[in-house]
């Protein structure tokens, strides 16, 4: 005989491994489109490649070509030799509201 706190424990597990599943699955979507990215070279073609896109905007490209830093060169703390640039930082803040029900914004 079943229990129906081991019932509750496999219902509760069966839900959490759909969950993760689901995530796993969404996620690798994600991998593979980034996966399957052109690569576009940066030259004076690629304003004009951009003015032409859906949107004036490529969702996932790879760039390829020689940048120079704005300040300084970031290194790798993991591996030697490696090096990089940011070239753009967007920060979106959220707008907060209150919830009065929860007390809590």
């Amino acid at each position: 005989p079943i229990t129906p706190g081991e019932l509750l424990c496999l219902g509760s597990s069966l839900a959490f491994s759909g969950l993760f599943y689901y995530l796993y699955r969404k996620k690798a979507r994600v991998v593979a489109r980034i996966q399957e990215a052109p690569k576009l070279q940066v030259d004076d073609n690629l304003p004009a490649l951009v003015s032409a896109a859906d949107g004036r905007c490529l969702p996932y490209v790879a760039l390829e070509g020689i940048v120079l830093p704005a300040k300084a060169v970031l290194t790798s703390h993991y591996h030697e030799g490696l090096q990089g640039v940011i070239q753009k930082l967007l920060l979106k803040e959220h707008r907060l509201i209150w919830n009065s029900l929860a007390r809590s914004w």
